[in-house]
């Protein structure tokens, strides 16, 4: 006959294992609050340009709080439109661009040589959250590699010669998180002898359903 001693040992043995087995369960549960959302996004990357001597191609409606803050930052007295790249990615996917030409060419380099711009996304990953949805962008590269002479060589008969070429890379890679359908500056990207200024500018538009 079991002795009520050592039935109540088993009973709190019993017991202990229970919790044990059932707490894992609801600290994982707690840990994760967080859903995530399998939405189509439009990514709209806006090249603005800064400058005190002239400007450009007029501002949409859309960038009016961007280009305020700019000004309440910023002492450049004019901003303009370099250009605009629109794209869909999905989240939890990515994006890769490049082309030939644009406005990250120095007046320096070699007109005879293209300018490699290039505009990636590692990873578009949305979440909602218990503040709203936030658009995280990981490994945010935006740049150009320009061509830059640092020689020349002059042919044996001394009567020809050719530049040097040599690429640089020049833009802003970077990890952030923005609102849904709400601009945000990425950065700013100094250009030319004057002073002028890239501004890199992003929006990600939830697509309707």
């Amino acid at each position: 006959m079991i002795s009520n001693k050592l039935c109540r040992v088993i009973l709190l043995v019993l017991c202990c294992a229970l919790l044990s087995a059932a707490a894992p369960a609801v600290l994982a549960q707690d840990s994760n609050p967080v859903q995530l959302v399998t939405d189509n996004f439009d990514t709209e990357l806006y090249l603005l340009l800064a400058s005190n001597e002239r400007g450009g191609e007029p501002l949409p409606a859309s960038l009016d709080q961007v280009v305020k803050q700019l000004r309440g930052t910023l002492t450049f007295k004019n901003y303009s439109l370099a250009a605009t790249l629109l794209h869909r990615v999905k989240s939890g996917g990515s994006l890769n661009l490049s082309w030939i030409g644009g406005p990250l060419r120095p007046p320096s380099t070699i007109s005879t040589s293209p300018t490699l711009n290039q505009l990636s996304i590692g990873q578009l990953r949305v979440f909602e959250n218990a503040g709203g949805p936030m658009v995280q962008i990981q490994r945010f590269s935006f740049g150009a590699r320009v061509p830059i002479q640092t020689g020349t060589n002059i042919a044996k008969s001394g009567t020809t010669s050719a530049p040097v070429i040599a690429y640089e890379h020049l833009g802003i890679s970077s990890d952030f998180s923005v609102r849904p359908d709400q601009p945000t500056i990425v950065g700013t990207l100094n250009v030319g002898p004057t002073g002028d200024s890239i501004i890199v500018v992003i929006c990600a538009r939830r697509v309707q359903r």
